[in-house]
């Protein structure tokens, strides 16, 4: 049975960023790279566990996978069959100061 893919509102705010500064120059690649990255993230419904722990950080059981230059750190929660997409965050930025 599939996850459901949920987005944290950090993660929408953060794909919204993404977008609106790539859209300074070039709606349309703005348009692209986020369809590329809600398309990338839909893999999780069916692989949650597809991206490597993240255990770096003391949040619990965080994932990311990357997708373009972006990192996209996402949780699991078996017990209810969710993934919580918790954070879009470029590559270049190093990690993000809270991903919860």
């Amino acid at each position: 049975m599939d996850y459901q893919v949920i987005w944290a509102e950090s993660a929408i705010q953060d794909l919204r960023e993404v977008c609106s500064f790539i859209s300074k120059d070039n709606p349309q690649a703005a348009l692209q790279v986020g369809e590329t990255i809600l398309e990338h993230v839909k893999v999780l419904a069916s692989f949650p566990l597809i991206g490597p722990a993240f255990p770096r950080r003391s949040e619990g059981n965080v994932r990311e996978i990357v997708c373009l230059k972006y990192r996209v750190f996402y949780s699991v929660v078996d017990a209810t069959k969710t993934v919580e997409v918790l954070r879009v965050w470029h590559g270049a930025r190093g990690e993000p100061p809270k991903l919860v």
